[in-house]
């Protein structure tokens, strides 16, 4: 398999989850062949294209029309087949299909109501995943995944320091991942 670097990515002005984010998010969703995951604040589409090129049908959700050119862009670019939706989660979602994996990368302050309504449209046994660099928006999940009873529950933090020209190592944020599968 082969993964791809963020500097192949077309950006713009729009948040992309970094390489090592999106590689352990893609591990948390247990992404395969057959698959179908709502990708909501897709930003760039890193995600949707890394899920597509797995096998994953995706849905990429994104409510700035930037980034949702953006993710058109790039799943272009890579040959990923990926249905674009310019909408505001979850108000904009009312035709969705069902789903087996949903990963939440940007919620805009609605969280908990695009949690709730994820929960609504995945499927029993299916896993539900979301980065966060704020505890206050970790901790808002994790009530949501005790409240519905989600079960393999997982958090982790991933702090990442890549080494630049001249050797010295230069820290990203910390981001945490958490993760629950729909009983």
């Amino acid at each position: 398999m082969r993964w791809i670097r963020d500097e192949q990515f077309i950006r713009g002005n729009i948040p992309m989850t970094k390489f090592e984010v999106r590689i352990a998010a893609i591990a948390a969703l247990e992404i395969e062949e057959g698959d179908v995951l709502t990708d909501v604040g897709a930003g760039t589409g890193s995600i949707s294209v890394e899920a597509a090129l797995q096998g994953a049908a995706v849905y990429a959700v994104e409510e700035k029309h930037e980034g949702a050119e953006l993710v058109r862009q790039n799943g272009a670019k890579f040959n990923a087949d990926i249905h674009v939706i310019e909408a505001s989660a979850p108000d904009g979602l009312t035709a969705m299909p069902s789903f087996n994996k949903c990963f939440i990368g940007g919620s805009g302050g609605r969280l908990r109501r695009i949690a709730d309504w994820a929960d609504g449209s995945l499927s029993a046994g299916g896993i539900i995943a979301a980065t966060f660099i704020t505890m206050n928006n970790l901790n808002t999940f994790i009530a949501f995944l005790k409240d519905k009873g989600y079960a393999d529950v997982e958090v982790k933090l991933l702090q990442v320091s890549c080494m630049d020209r001249l050797g010295m190592l230069k820290a990203d944020n910390p981001i945490f991942i958490a993760r629950g599968r729909k009983r």
